[in-house]
């Protein structure tokens, strides 16, 4: 499933790419991934010039002129490619646009996947978006000092609060994994358990797993725009199972936490 690296990155390609250009044409082959009927999805975004494309969490916030907002969601993986023209479209997508220099954006979802349209009026009251938290690396306002201010006289654990995307908008269970081991906790901690060091570990933690994400243009198995893949092809100690924990070279686990699985060092992360 994309993460903020790989949705940060397809945004910022969006945006160089497709800045000042007009949609054409729209067409839909999967009208349940949309929040309209396809004919009012159609209407909303034809002939609208792209203004800018950016990222919340792992949404890409398309801005059009005229109030317009395109809103996507790979869901549990898919992908966005941008075509010079139809003779390498992938077998299958549910949305297509044609753009006015005759390029093509095709949209596909492997599992589930959202492709929204909406106006300036409608945005605040998105149900999907309207909530989200500040997006690390993306928001200037996510620094230690608002982090902080997230953990106070919280007593949940660790993991799910950082999966919650009202908290943080972006981390999925891909990046949590060498995040909390960056930080040195087991998924498990309790919040009103850490120290006000383990906290700005964490945030610290957090930081330095997603930059080097971005910088790398994400995970091998997703793709970019242009169909390339990322770069990242192994963790530290995420999705490791019984490997040697590059710290202390203990074996690392797999362990269940509540619907998904975490891959801990059980010396450097201890419960």
């Amino acid at each position: 499933m994309p993460e903020l690296p790989e949705i940060y990155n397809l945004a910022e390609q969006m945006n160089r790419e497709l800045s000042g250009h007009t949609i054409k044409r729209v067409r839909v082959f999967q009208e349940k991934c949309l929040n309209l009927p396809a004919a009012d999805f159609s209407n909303m975004l034809v002939d609208r010039q792209l203004a800018t494309a950016t990222s919340r969490g792992k949404w890409i916030f398309t801005r059009l002129d005229g109030g317009v907002w395109f809103l996507l969601n790979l869901g549990m993986g898919g992908d966005v490619l941008l075509h010079n023209d139809d003779s390498t479209l992938p077998a299958k997508y549910q949305v297509r646009l044609d753009w006015e220099d005759g390029r093509i954006l095709t949209i596909r979802f492997w599992w589930f996947g959202y492709a929204h349209a909406v106006g300036d009026d409608g945005l605040s009251s998105h149900k999907m978006t309207a909530g989200l938290g500040l997006t690390p690396i993306r928001d200037a306002g996510f620094t230690e000092q608002h982090f902080l201010g997230l953990l106070r006289g919280r007593k949940g654990s660790v993991k799910s609060f950082l999966l919650d995307q009202d908290n943080v908008a972006g981390i999925g269970n891909v990046y949590i994994q060498d995040s909390l081991f960056r930080a040195g906790l087991h998924p498990h901690r309790k919040l009103n358990s850490l120290t006000e060091a383990e906290k700005a570990l964490l945030y610290r933690g957090i930081m330095q797993t997603l930059s080097e994400a971005v910088q790398l243009h994400g995970l091998a198995y997703e793709k970019d725009l242009y169909g390339q893949p990322g770069g990242i092809k192994e963790f530290l100690v995420g999705y490791r199972q019984g490997q040697a924990c590059p710290v202390c070279a203990a074996t690392v686990e797999k362990i269940k936490t509540g619907s998904t699985a975490s891959y801990i060092c059980p010396n450097c992360q201890k419960c």
